[in-house]
């Protein structure tokens, strides 16, 4: 079926996402030693802070211009550039990200123009800082981090000899699926620039002193690099070219890009593995080959409860498609792929998959849960896959909810889950069958009795 949105109501109820700088903020979370402010009011720092410190479970530090009515009418450049003096008296930060929001946006805000007079003035020159316009309005969270990670390459990236590392270019996923793209890259022994590295930063060990920047992240002399690569690895089929950094190190640099998916599923992994093999020309080690079997004994053993599954999985579109395939690959049919993006490309590249399935799914564009609910309503969902937004499906219609993606506010341990890689897809399915068991079981006695008793007692009294 063709993709749907739900524009003609003219309202977005219970969105499936969040706004652009959100999304943006997270990748400067994985820059060493990196600060970054919001020019705009106090509320919309304070809000995405305290949003991405709750999924996290972290201190996260956002800055804030903090305008108000007269920088509203006379323009924020002062209380920009003051913001700039706060942050590095209290952070002492190597890079700062600067980020717009609506309003500043909506007054005619130049951020490159102003960070680049701020530069000038104070005659910082070992300090970088990252301009990005990310109004709330100009799209969502998933293209505003992309967007922020671009802006980070083509501000930082220079001239520079060529090496053999790989550029590997990330989209929103956990620290712990972070931390087994690394072990991956390491058992094949890749060296690699990896951008943006949030293992630590955004899920660090307890230690004292407390450092106001967390320890880790991509380093800043690695990023200048990525234009010497020997290719880059980005997972970004679903972005738009204006916001994929890979093709912008392609154009500029003429670094060759391997654009793929998040390697989660047995096609994806193997994909993934593949290429790195391709580009390197070394072999995939044994440990690897026995977590691909280990994978494939488990969705064998699974499978028995897993042809019953049917889905509804919904969130960021790059994670949208990796899971919608997964479960194509074990018989968990999804009958719904929403996304709340206006992006087109979800529905053609799952157009193999749609082909050979037995039911067909229905694709949401800038969706929300309220069409969503409908869908997955009328189309007999019995599991959905997502953010902790979709608890909404479980409380209206009792679908139960796989967690995953961002945010996770209403369990612990988001920052924990892991689903990339051999190992991380076979503990994605284990959650997944456990919850089709934990439901089946749960309403087993309701269903029959439903079912084989009053069913029948109605076809006796209705043959009377």
């Amino acid at each position: 079926m063709g993709p749907e949105n739900s524009n003609y109501r003219n309202l977005n109820e219970n969105p499936c996402s969040m706004c652009m700088p959100m999304g943006a903020i997270l990748p400067f979370k994985g820059i060493e030693e990196a600060m970054v402010v919001l020019h705009g009011s106090q509320g919309c720092s304070t809000y995405m802070r305290r949003h991405i410190a709750e999924h996290f479970n972290e201190p996260v530090d956002v800055g804030s211009s903090a305008l108000n009515e007269k920088g509203t009418v006379y323009g924020g450049e002062g209380n920009l550039k003051k913001a700039l003096d706060n942050i590095i008296k209290v952070y002492q930060p190597k890079l700062i990200g600067v980020l717009t929001t609506c309003l500043a946006e909506t007054i005619g805000e130049d951020i490159r123009r102003i960070t680049t007079d701020y530069l000038a003035e104070r005659g910082l020159e070992d300090l970088a800082i990252v301009p990005a316009a990310t109004p709330g309005y100009g799209g969502n969270h998933p293209e505003g981090y992309f967007l922020a990670v671009r802006s980070i390459v083509e501000t930082l990236t220079g001239e520079t000899g060529t090496h053999a590392k790989v550029n590997i270019i990330i989209p929103n996923i956990s620290p712990a699926d972070v931390r087994e793209l690394k072990r991956i890259l390491q058992l094949m022994e890749v060296d690699y620039v990896l951008l943006p590295d949030i293992s630590d930063t955004l899920d660090r060990p307890y230690e004292k002193p407390y450092t106001k920047i967390a320890k880790g992240g991509t380093k800043i002399a690695d990023i200048k690099a990525m234009g010497g690569a020997a290719a880059t690895i980005q997972m970004g089929i679903t972005m738009a070219d204006e916001l994929s950094p890979g093709k912008y190190l392609a154009e500029r640099f003429g670094v060759p890009l391997f654009n793929l998916p998040i390697p989660i599923g047995v096609d994806n992994t193997d994909l993934f593995i593949n290429t790195l093999s391709n580009i390197t020309g070394k072999p995939c080690p044994d440990g690897l080959k026995h977590e691909r079997g280990r994978l494939l004994d488990a969705m064998i053993d699974s499978h028995k409860y897993n042809f019953q599954g049917r889905s509804v999985v919904f969130g960021e579109p790059e994670l949208v498609y990796a899971v919608a395939k997964t479960c194509f690959e074990n018989g968990i049919f999804p009958l719904v792929v929403a996304s709340g993006s206006k992006n087109d490309r979800l529905g053609k590249l799952l157009e193999r998959e749609i082909e050979l399935a037995p039911e067909k799914p229905v694709i949401l564009n800038e969706a929300d849960f309220t069409q969503i609910r409908e869908k997955s309503k009328a189309a007999g969902v019995n599991v959905a896959i997502g953010h902790s937004d979709g608890r909404y499906l479980t409380e209206k219609e009792g679908i139960p909810l796989v967690r995953l993606g961002f945010p996770i506010h209403d369990r612990v341990g988001g920052q924990r889950l892991l689903s990339v890689g051999y190992t991380g897809t076979a503990m994605l399915l284990d959650r997944i069958t456990n919850t089709l068991l934990e439901n089946k079981y749960k309403t087993y006695r309701s269903v029959m009795k439903e079912k084989y008793f009053r069913d029948s007692k109605q076809r006796i009294a209705g043959a009377k």
